[in-house]
This record gives structure tokens, C-alpha cells and sequence, in this order.
């Protein structure tokens, strides 16, 4: 079965938001700001972990970025730059910056019930000096991402409560879903022999390859 989704599922109109939803408080569009407040660069400074979300001529991506408290630095009001790492080198995120320049961040912070968003627009950058600002366990990155900022704000922590995101008991088993190695075998047409050798090195790999 597959979606038309130039028309709405239910055959209807366009929804009508302002009819389902209340408008926003005049709090709530007070606190989105053109610029960092000392708030939020506190914030910022405890940073561990956020998703990145791009455009581009080959589709969208969302890509999750972590580091050391403060990974993300606050070059002035209006602008942060954070170090490109290695990853999978597929690069969707970095392409997408060259086809378009519009950025979202949505920053997590464990154990808090609290997001903050970052909206703007990003350039890629190699100068000798950021890269080295943004050097971490001894290492020097490839390439530092530039947001200037055009919006940023703090949003509620609904949805992490709605998830239980941070009780104790919401960690999974790893036994409980197909491992790594597991999907990557059936992916790639290979022996399940194999499986135990490829769970091996991606634990490794993803918790000591990281710069």
C-alpha cells in the first residue's frame, strides 16, 4: 500500500491549526529571542548532546551530535560553532549545508525537563584558528559548523515525561532488540557466524573511535 500525500489521508481539506489549537501565551512568544541570553549560554556551557536538522537537494537529515560539557561554543550573542567529528562519512548533513543553509538544533539535557532550540543558518568552516577552539581529547577537527542565529528558545519537557526518557526503568536491554552486527549481517548477505565478531567492533568502536 503506498501514501498519496498530495491530498490529506482522510480525503478532506487542509487542517484547520488555529481551530484544533489555543494560540501560543504571550510568554511563551516573548522567550523566542533573536540572540543568546546569559541563560542560554549557561545552558550551552552544560550541553552534552543535540540533533541537527538540515535540507538539502538530496532530502532532509537529522544527525545526533554530542561532546563534552561546552562542545558547543558561544563565539558572541549571535553565534555558536560546534566540531564536526568522524561518523558514518556519509556526509548528509555537510552536503545539505551546501545546498542550504537553514539549520535546527534541539539540545538534550539528562536528567531535565527542559529542551533548547536553536534555528538559524549555518556555513562550514576551516579556518585554522576555530578548528583549533574546537579541538577535543587532544584532537583537532576536520571542519567546524558556524550557526549564525536568527531564533532561539527554551521549550517544555512534555515530551520526555511522555517517553519517561530519564526513569531508570526506560533502559532497554540490549539483549531485547537485534543487535548491530545482527542487521548488518542481514543486510549485507553475511554468515551469521559473523555476528558476534561485528557486535565486537562496533562496541569498540563507538565508545573509544571517537575523534
Amino acid at each position: 500500500m503506498t501514501n498519496d500525500f498530495s491530498s490529506p489521508p482522510d480525503g478532506g481539506g487542509a487542517v484547520d491549526l488555529d481551530r484544533l489549537y489555543a494560540p501560543p501565551s504571550p510568554a511563551i512568544l516573548k522567550g523566542v529571542l533573536p540572540a543568546l541570553t546569559p541563560f542560554h549560554i549557561d545552558y550551552l556551557r552544560a550541553a552534552t548532546f543535540f540533533c541537527l536538522a538540515t535540507g538539502g537537494s538530496g532530502g532532509l537529515d537529522a544527525s545526533p551530535r554530542g561532546g563534552p560539557p561546552g562542545f558547543v561554543q558561544a563565539l558572541d550573542a549571535r553565534t555558536i560553532a560546534f566540531a564536526d567529528w568522524p561518523g558514518n562519512n556519509r556526509l548528509a548533513s555537510l552536503r545539505n549545508l551546501q545546498d542550504d543553509v537553514r539549520v535546527a538544533l534541539l539540545f538534550l539535557f539528562p536528567g531535565l525537563e527542559v529542551f533548547l532550540r536553536i534555528n538559524g543558518r549555518a556555513r562550514l568552516s576551516c579556518t585554522p584558528d576555530l578548528l583549533a577552539r574546537l579541538a577535543e581529547g587532544g584532537k583537532t577537527p576536520k571542519l567546524g559548523v558556524v550557526v549564525h542565529i536568527d531564533e532561539t528558545l527554551f521549550h517544555c519537557g512534555k515530551a520526555v515525561n511522555r517517553a519517561r526518557l530519564w526513569a531508570p526503568e526506560s533502559q532497554l536491554d540490549r539483549a531485547a532488540l537485534p543487535s548491530i552486527g545482527r542487521m548488518k549481517a542481514a543486510v549485507l548477505g553475511l554468515d551469521e557466524g559473523q555476528v558476534a565478531q561485528m557486535d565486537a567492533h562496533y562496541t569498540h568502536a563507538v565508545r573509544h573511535d571517537l575523534y
